[in-house]
Parts: C-alpha cells; structure tokens; sequence
C-alpha cells in the first residue's frame, strides 16, 4: 500500500498536466465572459484537482510511513547494469513531498485570481487566453518535483530532474508580452543544461560502480574514493546549475520575468529544493567524500553572501526576493557541507513556506499596482492591511526573527557549522565550518537589513504613484487582492509563522533524522546571531527615518550599483562564455557554408561547367561532325595498322 501510494504522488498531477495540455486555449478579447470559458473552467479544475490530489496522497504517505520503504522492479538491464522503477520512501521524503504538494495547490489556486490583465473592477478583467497550458505545466512541474522525492532509482531521478527544466523553461517564458521573458527562460534553460551535464556524468559513473543505478545499491556500494570524490564533484554540477549556486545562480533572479506564482513554486518548492533535497539523498556518499564537500562549502558561503549583498540594493520586489533565495540557498548547501542534512532539510521546508508566501504577497502588491518596483510604492500598509501582515511575517521568518520559522531552522543551520568549526564534528574540514558559520552569521545582519528595507520602502512612509509596466494598467485606489489570491497567503502565513515549533516535537525531528533536541539549544549561542539580526533591522531602520523618501540603499554608495548588478557576474560570464561560445558558433557556421557546404557546391558547379564545355564542343554542325568521325575513324585505323605492323 505505501508503495502504491508513492507511485501515485507523481501520477495523479501527472495525469491532469497531460489532460491539460489537450485544451484549447481560452477565447481571445472575451473580457470577463472569457472567465467562463469552458476550456478555462476545466484547466482550473484539473490544476487544483491535480494538487490537491497529490496533498492527499502526501498526507497519507505522511502517516504510514515510519521506517524506510523501498518497492522496485527491474526495467532494463544494460549487460549488468541494472535501471529499476521503484520508489524510496522515508520521513523526509513524505515532509518534503507535503511542503511541494501544498505550495502547488496554492499557487493553482492563486494563480485563478493573478492570471488576469486588466485594472480591478470585475467589469474590465480579461482573462489570459493561455491559462490552459500554463496550469498543465505548473502540474507537470509538480509531478517531476515529486518523482525526484520518491525516486529509488537515479534514472527516474533525472528524468524528474530534466522535466522540471523543461517546465521551468516553458513557464519562465509565459507571458510573452514581457520582452525580457523568452531570453530570460532560455538563459534558465541553458545554465541550467550546462550543470546537467555533471549531473548526468555523475550518475553514469555511480551507476557503473555499482553495476545498478537502483539507489540502495549505489549507497550501499564500496566505490573507490577517487571514483566517488569524482562522482560527487560532478553531481555538484547540476546542484550548482539546480539550486542556483555560484557561479551558476545568474538564472535565478533573470527568471523573475516569469508569472509571481511560478516564482513562488521555482523558488520555494520545486526546482531550486531539487538540488539540495539530492544532495541530503545521496548523502551517505558525500559524507565520504570530505573534498567534495569542501568545495560545496566553499561554493554555499560565496552563494550565501553574494545572494545577500546583491538583495540589498534592488529596487525591484521580485528580484529582491530573488536574491535572498539565492542566499537562503547558501545556508541550505552550507549545512550540507558541515554534514547536516538534517538541518538542510529543515531549513528546506520552512523556506518553502515562507519564500512561497512572500512570493504571492509580492504578487499581490504588484497585482495591485501594475509594477514591481519599490521606488512606486510606499505607504500600502493601511490600504493592503492582510497583505501587510503577511508579508511581514515573511519577511521576519526570512531574517530569523524569534519564534518564527526561520529562527528555528536557520539556527539549526548555524549551530552545525559552529559545531563543525570549533569541535570538527562533520565530515568535512573544520575550516569549511569556520567559513560556512561566519558567512552565516554575516548573512543573518544583511538578510535584517534588506528585508527591513523593503518592508519600510513598500508599505509605510508616503505613498507614491505607480507607473505602468509594460503596458499594465495602473490602480491609483491599492487595495488586498481577492479571496481566491488572499486565502492562500493566509494558509501559508501558518506554517511561516509556527513551523519552526516543530523543532520541539521528536516525531517530526526523527523523521528528518536529527535528534531530540537538537535544534532547540536556547542559550548563549543565540545572541550573537539575535545581535546581528537587530544591528541589522536597526540600521535599515535608521537610514529610512532619516528621510522616509530616499532608499536606505543609497548607504552602500558606490557599492551600490555592483550590488545591483550582481557584482556584474552577467557581465563576466558574458565575456568568458558567451561571447567565445557566440563566436565559435560563427565560426563554425562560416566554416560549414564555406568549406563543407563550398566544397559539395564547388564540385557541382564544376561538374556543371565541364559538362556545359564538353556538350558546347559536341554541338557541331552535320558536315563538321560527319568529317571529324571519318578523321576520328581514320586515326583509330592508323594506329591499328602501325601496332600490328610493330607486332
């Protein structure tokens, strides 16, 4: 029965994805009759049935699974090398597989309400005619998410893997009358790709160490240390490329050109979760490879602090949000590489949580106003009270602001790498926990700062007029978003707010396989990062009342721009990858159409010109051509007679 049941957490959205996919597009100018179009009902019907059936499934999976479970079956053996299907059940992945379920069910949900153009009052919503397809692929991306949690086999896994990057590029590129969108999904796509290769390196070498790719046996096989250490260096890849470490993070905050409810999913859910949740899958192997996880220590605190810098000086909410994902990512990998996978998970869920909420009250504002920019916004908190609030938990959760979520699993974050710096405990060297736990505590001052920031900038001081957006209407009268958008940032403003509490509770702890009491050490430890979280909120505070009208940014001076820019990574991997990649390609295009496709053409326009010659020579008038047949004759007999004459 848990079998059948992990088989069927993928299955149920995977079936209404690809039933979606067969509805026609929603009828063009219909206005808010186009909101009853029947091919719109049906694919708001199969998005959230797909979702909540799959939060059923999870639910129950949730309940009947204590120790691990694993079902396979062989599918293919290669000479040997055997590929199963089957599912690995356990906790973690029933945890995991609740937080991805529930967050796609309200971005379904939410998205009936965000995926209108038109200014606020009923009588002029329009519709988007594609909701159809989109809903389909948001229910494939959920299906791909889920089939890498209960993925037994690395096969399965990187087909979950590979899907959700063709989803991700399909959904980054919706709205097409944004002219950044279909660059910015291709720049997803193919960073993306250039880690997978890794990865799928990676999983060939395990899977012929092991003679399997089922991944019991590869966790259960000796592999050589060099074979291993090589192996986890090349799965790192496609983590790096997944989960938006650096330097492959630049695809991250470019896809904010998607709809606000796939940000949601991408950032809290699916595809940025996929990296670390393998990484805590296979752990067992990276815990015998300490270099491998140096460098992903190395990579999580440059991730950690790159993401949290460059949150600080932008003036768009979405990328804003954008980059502290890219640093929450840094703590996530940071505790993998300090050896808690276990912390990793924790800090995994809770993120989910509240980056998904802050992900739909940004929608909300922006929804609202017609921009996303935090130089048009300004003083929404008594217009968009539920809003407001929502975000401000969120955004509390985010900085670690005691009782919330984040306080709980950030600390169960930082209290490994400390534990890691000063009595080695972990796998890895104990300077990897020095440089994890000091950009941790760096982290936690600056996350304080820029989300006090945009707190201050979008909702409190003076209000300030919206300009459109690419031809967005504007709202001059701000006000919270309707029941279908507002009930799902309520139900995700619960577990931002308490699900850090679960921390105490040993029935949720053992399922993430830490220890009683591990993340709830109340004591000293906790008031320097408590310290720098206030110095940080105290600061942004500061600089905004010192002119509530300025941007507490314009305190980085001169940084601020490199801030902005991302430290102008784009820029760099512009000049070292994309302009050299560009110019081989002309290069090679050149060389195909002037010596492969010259060389074909050549011959034919040769063989042409000697035919034209030689039949220009044949045409010849009738007494010409009969006296150079009777000369041809008579040279062939003279040659005839003067070779039998010599014989």
């Amino acid at each position: 029965m848990t079998g059948l049941l992990g088989a069927l957490l993928p299955a149920v959205p995977l079936v209404a994805g690809l039933v979606g996919l067969l509805l026609p597009p929603v009828s063009r100018g219909g206005g808010a009759r186009a909101g009853a179009d029947p091919a719109r009902r049906v694919a708001v019907g199969l998005g959230v049935a797909g979702a909540a059936g799959a939060l059923l499934v999870a639910v129950a999976l949730l309940a009947r699974v204590g120790a691990p479970v694993e079902t396979s079956t062989t599918w293919v053996d290669l000479g040997g090398l055997r590929v199963t299907l089957g599912v690995r059940l356990d906790g973690a992945a029933a945890l995991v597989a609740v937080a991805v379920a529930a967050v796609a069910l309200a971005v379904q949900v939410y998205s009936v309400g965000y995926l209108r153009a038109g200014p606020h009052d009923e009588a002029g919503v329009d519709v988007d005619h594609r909701y159809p397809p989109y809903a389909a692929q948001i229910s494939l991306f959920t299906a791909a998410m889920l089939l890498v949690v209960v993925a037994g086999d690395l096969v399965m896994l990187l087909v979950g893997w590979e899907v959700m990057g063709l989803c991700s590029y399909l959904l980054i590129a919706h709205d097409r009358r944004l002219p950044g969108a279909p660059a910015a999904a291709m720049k997803a796509f193919l960073v993306t790709r250039a880690g997978d290769v890794g990865f799928l390196l990676g999983i060939a070498l395990l899977g012929v160490s092991a003679g399997s790719f089922r991944i019991a046996d590869v966790l259960a096989h000796d592999h050589a240390a060099g074979t291993l250490t090589a192996a986890c260096l090349l799965l790192l890849a496609g983590v790096a490329g997944k989960s938006a470490q650096f330097p492959l993070h630049t695809w991250l905050p470019d896809a904010m050109a998607g709809p606000t409810p796939v940000s949601a999913l991408i950032h809290a859910a699916t595809m940025v979760a996929a990296g670390v949740y393998a990484v805590t899958r296979l752990f067992p192997l990276f815990g015998r490879a300490p270099a491998a996880l140096a460098v992903l220590g190395v990579l999580a605190s440059v991730t950690l602090l790159l993401g949290a810098l460059a949150a600080t000086a932008q003036d768009d909410l979405k990328r804003v949000l954008a980059w502290s994902t890219v640093s929450q990512l840094g703590y996530l990998t940071g505790a993998l590489a300090v050896g808690a996978p276990a912390a990793a998970l924790f800090h995994l869920l809770t993120h989910a949580a509240f980056k998904a909420l802050l992900f739909l009250a940004a929608g909300a504002v922006i929804h609202a106003l017609g921009t996303p920019l935090l130089s048009r916004m300004g003083g929404l908190r008594s217009a968009m009270p539920v809003t407001f609030w929502c975000t401000a938990l969120g955004l509390g959760a985010l900085a670690g602001v005691p009782p919330l979520a984040g306080f709980w699993s950030k600390d169960g974050v930082l209290a490994a790498a400390q534990a890691a710096a000063l009595d080695s405990a972990g796998p890895a060297p104990a300077w990897v926990g020095w440089l994890v736990w000091l950009a941790g505590l760096a982290g936690v001052a600056v996350t304080a700062w820029y989300a006090t920031r945009l707190l201050l900038r979008a909702f409190l001081g003076a209000a300030r007029p919206p300009l459109p957006q690419h031809d967005r209407p504007i709202s001059l009268h701000p006000h919270d978003p309707p029941a279908v958008m507002r009930v799902p940032m309520l139900l995700l403003a619960v577990p931002a707010a308490l699900l850090g509490l679960a921390a105490f509770w040993p029935a949720f702890t053992g399922r993430l396989g830490a220890g009683e009491g591990e993340w709830t050490h109340v004591g000293p430890a906790l008031l320097l990062p408590l310290a720098l979280l206030v110095a940080g909120a105290a600061l942004a505070w500061a600089g905004w009342r010192r002119d509530t009208a300025a941007d507490p940014a314009r305190a980085l001076g001169p940084l601020g721009p490199v801030f902005a820019a991302g430290f102008r990574l784009d820029d760099v991997q512009h000049a070292l990858v994309v302009r050299p990649v560009t110019a081989l390609a002309r290069f090679a295009r050149a060389a195909d159409e002037r010596v492969v496709d010259g060389a074909v053409e050549g011959t034919g326009r040769g063989a042409a010109g000697l035919g034209g010659a030689l039949a220009g020579l044949h045409r010849a008038a009738l007494p010409r051509a009969a006296a150079g047949v009777l000369a041809g004759a008579l040279l062939i007999g003279l040659a005839a007679v003067l070779i039998g004459g010599a014989g």
